[in-house]
């Protein structure tokens, strides 16, 4: 399942990996965007617990519908 994860404050690059996340955006305003593609509801819990740890606020949750394969 994929998830866009948004956080107060800024995060490099370094940042995408320990936060098991595909992507990691600086979307300007003190804002991080994290792309992730999880394996289920668990493993999204751990990463909300990650941010936690870190102090972030945390913004919002999006779960992303699944993408389509094959033309249409």
């Amino acid at each position: 399942m994929d998830y866009e994860i948004r956080l107060e404050g800024l995060l490099g690059e370094e940042w995408a990996e320990w936060f098991e996340s595909s992507a990691l955006v600086r979307e300007g305003e003190g804002v991080t965007l994290l792309v992730c593609d999880l394996a289920d509801q668990a493993a999204l819990f751990g990463l909300l617990r990650k941010v936690r740890d870190l102090g972030l606020p945390l913004l919002s949750v999006h779960r992303l519908e699944p993408r389509r394969s094959g033309a249409n």
